[in-house]
This record gives C-alpha cells, structure tokens and sequence, in this order.
C-alpha cells in the first residue's frame, strides 16, 4: 500500500519533529546542574617584564662591580687600592652564596614579622616554573629572576659598609663579619620592609570578603583577609614605604659604617698627615657607573616594564643631578672651589636620597629632595664629620645613612599625588588609597628609628665578636706600609 503526503503533511511532521527536539534539550538545560563560574585567570609571565628585569639585575651588579669598587678604590690611598678592591669583590661573592643557601628563604618567605623560614633553603621548589610576583593583578616574573635581582641588593649592601673603615681593617675580620651582618642585621630588614603577600593574594582575599553572605561565611572570609594582611614584614604593616632601598640598603649601611668606623678607632696619622684619594679619575669612572647601574637599581624595582619603571628613571636622573650641583654650589660658596670630587659625592647622594622615593614622587619632587641631599649631605661629610671627629673614610654614614634618611622621610612626602606624587596603591579596593601626610611620614620615621638601632646594636655586637676571633684592625707597621702588600701580598701598580 502507498501512503502520498501532501506538502502540508510534511511541513507539519517536520514542525513536530523540531518542536519534540527543541523541548529536549530545553529539558536537558533545565535539569542539568548548573556550571561552576569560571575560575580567575591565572598570573601569567611577560616576556618584556622579564627581559627588562634580567637586565636590571646585570645593571645592580654593574653598580657594584666595577661601579662601586672603583669608586672606593680611587677614594684610597694607592697602597690600599687592591684591599678595598679585594674587600667589596669579596662582598659580591660571598653574598652570592649565602643567598642561595639560605638568605633568599629568610628574606622571602613566610615565617613570621621580623624573618622568614627555612622553606626556601637551597632553593628548594624553585624551578623555571615558579612565578615571583610583581605590584600588578594577574603579572609575575620568573622567580629565578626576582631571586638574581635582590640577590644583588644584598651583595652591594655589605660592600658599602667597607669604605668607612677602609686601610685599617684586616681582610681576615671582612671575611669573616660579613656574613655574620647580612644574616643577622641585612635579612631581618629585607624581610621586614619588603616581603609581602603580594596583590593577588589581597584582592582575591578582598573580593571573597565582597562576595561572602553576611553570617559564619563573611567572618571566615574577613579572617582569610586579616591573614593575608599578616603575611608581611613588620616595617611594611607599619605602612612605611620603600621603593628601592633607602631603609634595606643605604641607612641599614651607613649606620653600620659608623658604627665599624667608631669601634675601630681612626686611620693612624688621621688629622695631621695628608691622606688624599690617589686618583679622582678612578673615582669618576666608578661614580659615572654607579649612576648608570642605578637605574637597575631603581627602575629595576617596579619589577615590570611599566610607567612606574619610567617614573623612577627620570626620577633618577633629575635627583641626582640636582644633588650633585648643590653639593657643588655649596662648597663653592664654603670652600671657594667647586671641586669634581663634591660633585662626585653629590651625585651619589642623590641617588641615594631618591632610592626610597623613585617609583613614588613625582619628577619635580625629585628635583626638590636631590637639591636637599646634597646640602645636608655637604654638611654632614665637612662641618659635622669634623667637629665630632670620627674617621669614616669614605664617607659612607655622612652620604649613604643621611641621604637615606632624608629620602626615607621625604617619601612619606612626596608620594602625595597632590604634590604630583604617586600615591599608594590599596588592593583591597583596587584604587589609590586616600592621604594623609602625617600619618604616612610618622610610618617612614618610625622605619627609619627602627633601621638605625636594628643596624646600629647588631652590627655593634657583630663587631665585637669579630674582634674576640679573630681581631678587627691591623698593626700599626701594616697599617703604614699599606695592606695591599701586607693583606693581600701584591701592589695595585708596579712602576
């Protein structure tokens, strides 16, 4: 038998057909469980990021070695040039290892608010995977890279200090207070201003708290929050800021330079014989090199390859420039000559001055507290330095302490955007935070007080027990044959 369907049969059935299978699936949606929300994306690498800080952190060791090494070493009489040489390579090396042993875990993990622990020792879990993170939501670097770049803060930290007591301290007691201080005093004050959870971790904490019902489930997500908040040093809970090291670097430095200077005791014939640096053209060239490496050091800071890395460039190069012509003004005006050697030590100190500061003030700010370092900085290394009559012989506490200070302090300043800073960024709400200048500028002098007696009592301690073991100062005999020959056996020149 034969069925025919007419064209209105067949439109119908197929009307039918699609009406059964769109009902369905709309069964099938309304029955399926519903789609968990998609999780936030992962923190991802850039390339550029990464490019730029690898060649940051090449720029910090620059800073040091020739950088800073010439810049002592010129600064010396050429008796002494090879020992300081010797003194900050040593530094370089010596930290190097340290870090990877055990420094890096102390000062970047988890532990409590004075040090970390020990979960990062030897490197362990490090690997080419490992994400560091940066001060943007969702950005990272490799974390064999941000390992490098402070790896390379905390060489040139120590390596500082050794310019106050230059050509009187036996190698010996170098190699041996050195790894004492950087566990001890440099560690603590890492970790203290600088380690931190990180912005994902607050405002993934922050937005639970947002999204968390009222009840048992809000307290649990503000509890997470408060931990987060906790997970951080106890300089940064303060809410003390510290872009580049005014704090971790420079005061903790130049307190401990003092301090090693005083204990010490001075130069033999300091104040009666002649003890001019034997070459200021060795001292330019070191001096040029720091300020060229300084950029690693504090563009290099923002970690990413950003407008903040821009801001704390210019803010580099109008700081020190400025400091340096009014170290240079001054001592015109105080001593009748401008000599290259004030504008050299004004360059340094402000750089110095505007490590702290860099990623967080403006341009003209800058300006401003460069052209303020190198007054007081001035004032320091003449007028004060010899009325108390201390032998710090390159000048370490009178430039790198004071320079902190003054650029610790002016941070808490000129991070106002008012005044064309940057302000501070709050993560819990994703937004600059509101102002407040007292409150901001007590965080940084309390960092600062914190700073000088930390450095100042440990390094203190440290010395004596370096002096019980093995003896700090070198005879009076080697001291005036010079320790080139008597410390290290070999002449800086052979003409």
């Amino acid at each position: 038998m034969t069925f025919k369907l007419s064209s209105r049969a067949v439109i119908g059935l197929a009307a039918l057909a699609a009406g059964l299978v769109f009902a369905d699936l709309a069964f099938a949606q309304a029955t399926a469980p519903a789609a968990a929300p998609a999780a936030p994306a992962a923190p991802t690498f850039n390339k550029g990021d990464n490019a730029w800080m690898l060649s940051a952190t090449v720029l910090v060791l620059l800073m040091t070695i020739p950088g800073l090494a010439l810049f002592y070493g010129g600064l010396v009489r050429s008796k002494n040039m090879l020992s300081v040489l010797a003194h900050v390579f040593y530094c370089v090396c010596a930290v190097t290892i340290i870090w990877v042993i055990y420094g890096y875990s102390l000062a970047f993990t988890g532990g409590n608010a004075f040090i970390g622990g020990f979960s990062k020792a030897f490197l362990a879990g490090v690997t080419t995977d490992s994400q560091a993170a940066t001060f943007s939501n969702g950005a990272t670097i490799h974390e064999f890279i941000y390992i490098c770049f402070q790896m390379t803060f905390a060489a040139i930290t120590p390596a500082l200090i050794v310019g106050a007591f230059a050509e009187r301290i036996k190698f010996s007691a170098v190699v041996l207070f050195i790894p004492l201080w950087v566990t001890f005093v440099y560690f603590p004050i890492a970790h203290m201003v600088w380690y931190w959870a990180g912005p994902d971790a607050i405002t993934d904490a922050a937005k639970a708290v947002a999204s968390a019902a009222a009840g048992a489930a809000k307290t649990a997500a503000q509890a997470k929050l408060d931990e987060v908040n906790a997970d951080s040093g106890y300089i940064f809970q303060m809410g003390a800021i510290d872009f580049a090291g005014g704090t971790v670097v420079h005061i903790n430095a130049g307190i401990a330079g003092l301090v090693g200077a005083l204990l010490i005791g001075k130069r033999t014939g300091y104040g009666r014989e002649l003890m001019a640096p034997h070459s200021l053209t060795m001292t330019m060239v070191g001096a040029s090199l720091l300020w060229v490496g300084w950029f690693g050091f504090n563009a290099g800071s923002n970690l990413e390859a950003n407008g903040g890395a821009a801001l704390a460039m210019i803010n580099s190069f109008v700081a020190t420039a400025g400091a340096a012509l009014a170290w240079m003004f001054v001592e015109w005006a105080a001593k009748g000559k401008p000599s290259l050697l004030g504008a050299l030590s004004g360059c340094i100190a402000g750089l110095v001055a505007v490590t702290p500061a860099s990623g967080y003030s403006g341009p003209m700010g800058a300006i401003v507290l460069g052209l303020i370092a190198g007054v007081v900085c001035f004032f320091f290394c003449t007028t004060i330095k010899n009325a108390l009559g201390y032998d710090d012989a390159l000048d370490v506490f009178g430039v790198h302490c004071i320079g902190g200070i003054i650029g610790a302090i002016g941070t808490g300043i000129l991070v106002n955007p008012a005044l064309g800073g940057a302000g501070i960024m709050n993560y819990e709400i994703s937004k600059i935070a509101d102002y407040e200048m007292m409150t901001q500028v007590w965080a940084q002098t309390k960092a600062v007080l914190l700073t000088l007696v930390w450095s100042g009592v440990g390094s203190a301690i440290l010395y004596k027990i370096v002096d019980v073991i093995v003896g700090l100062r070198v005879t009076v005999e080697k001291e005036r044959e010079g320790l080139d020959l008597t410390e290290q056996g070999e002449r800086a020149y052979n003409m």
